[in-house]
């Protein structure tokens, strides 16, 4: 370890007191989508940017999407730059401030939205869901801005909007308006997911497809289901069938767990409001985790003739609404992102990190798709979207040591 790496060492592990600042300014305002029956996240962009300010990162350029919901009127997205020794590339940490609802209130042992810290452990909504990487990266890039050190490359922050609900006003948005902001070359990290441990690398994600099923066919009496067309049990079938789609693409990647595909009935609405009514209307809905081996359009393909076949075995009317669909790439194990970063896990933790697949959504599905090697990473117990949602300080000093480490070298 150089000197100056352990002087950045030093500041990091000696202001965990001002982390625990930042996490109780952030988790003191809610930042919800209006999807959740929130305002966005206006208001926590503006505390987290005079918060920066405020404590010498000043060099700061929002990215607005327009989103005429919220009384603002857009969705802030903001990069903070921390100039380094060369421009060959830049170090990006990415976080988002948007964070989910707090769930069930009786099943929280705090306020979710007055953050508590007890034995180095910080509980509060969306305090490991980003804050914790949001923080991470603050304090890699305060060190050497307090410190008055160079960093070897560019440090660049994003703190984005939307990740929670599909990131159409976050990396979506920037990505199709703004991507003139990364360069192929850059080295970008999300902590947005990772291991206790913080030895696995997120380097790909199952495909999702979100679908939504509306079922029409006609009300009638239960007595007489000769004179109703059953949208109910039509939908139950349809269901079994998307189910059965896992026998279809069945072949296995161990990158993942699971290792297959997986295509689920999730949510569905009522119908009827009493037992003795043979519903005419219905609506579910299907969570498609696709392994990369295939193509969302061979899924929508298949999924198209089995909504055919429900229909003409029922006499039923189907309509399917895609609510997402992510596809991308894997970045690959041996690209500069993953290199580094497992050089630094091991040089600064002692750990031997293994990169993995994952069947959850980040913002690097948008980044790899749009040609982007990027990887998630972090160390923390995945409390996210959890009652009681907590995250270790050690774990957010143990990130920010890693990104520093990243820039430094």
């Amino acid at each position: 370890m150089s000197e100056q790496f352990e002087t950045l060492r030093t500041f990091i592990q000696s202001h965990t007191a001002q982390m625990v600042e930042l996490e109780t300014l952030l988790n003191g305002i809610p930042a919800l989508a209006p999807e959740n029956g929130g305002d966005g996240e206006s208001k926590k962009c503006a505390a987290l940017v005079e918060w920066l300010k405020k404590n010498g990162i000043t060099d700061l350029k929002q990215y607005d999407a327009p989103d005429s919901r919220v009384s603002s009127g857009v969705r802030p997205n903001v990069v903070a730059t921390i100039p380094g020794e060369k421009n060959d590339y830049a170090v990006w940490c990415m976080a988002h401030m948007d964070v989910v609802p707090a769930g069930e209130l009786s099943l929280w042992k705090t306020d979710p939205f007055k953050l508590v810290e007890k034995d180095g452990v910080i509980y509060g909504r969306g305090v490991e869901d980003n804050q914790q990487g949001l923080v991470s990266g603050v304090f890699a890039a305060l060190a050497f801005v307090q410190q008055h050190i160079l960093p070897e490359h560019t440090i660049k922050l994003l703190f984005m909007a939307d990740e929670e609900v599909g990131s159409a006003y976050g990396m979506c948005y920037l990505v199709k308006n703004h991507l003139d902001i990364f360069g192929k070359n850059d080295i970008i990290l999300i902590p947005d997911g990772g291991d206790a441990k913080g030895e696995t690398i997120e380097v790909a994600e199952k495909n999702i497809l979100w679908l939504r099923f509306h079922t029409v066919g006609k009300q009638s009496h239960g007595s007489r289901p000769d004179e109703g067309r059953n949208a109910f049990l039509a939908a139950s079938d349809l269901a079994l069938r998307i189910n059965d789609m896992e026998r279809k693409f069945n072949k296995k990647n161990a990158l993942f767990a699971p290792a297959y595909s997986t295509f689920q009935p999730t949510m569905k609405n009522s119908n009827v409001p009493s037992v003795n009514i043979i519903p005419g209307d219905d609506v579910f809905c299907c969570d498609c985790r696709i392994l990369p081996q295939y193509t969302l359009d061979q899924v929508r393909a298949e999924v198209s003739k089995r909504v055919a076949a429900v229909e003409k075995k029922y006499g039923v009317t189907i309509e399917t609404t895609e609510l997402q669909a992510a596809q991308s790439p894997a970045t690959p194990i041996h690209a500069p992102v993953v290199q580094k970063l497992s050089q630094a896990i091991k040089e600064v933790h002692g750990v031997t990190a293994k990169t993995i697949g994952i069947g959850g959504g980040t913002v690097g599905a948008e980044l790899r798709a749009a040609g982007y090697d990027c990887a998630v990473w972090s160390t923390m117990d995945e409390t996210a979207h959890q009652p009681n949602e907590y995250c270790l300080l050690k774990n957010i000093v143990c990130d920010a040591e890693t990104i520093a480490f990243i820039a430094m070298n």
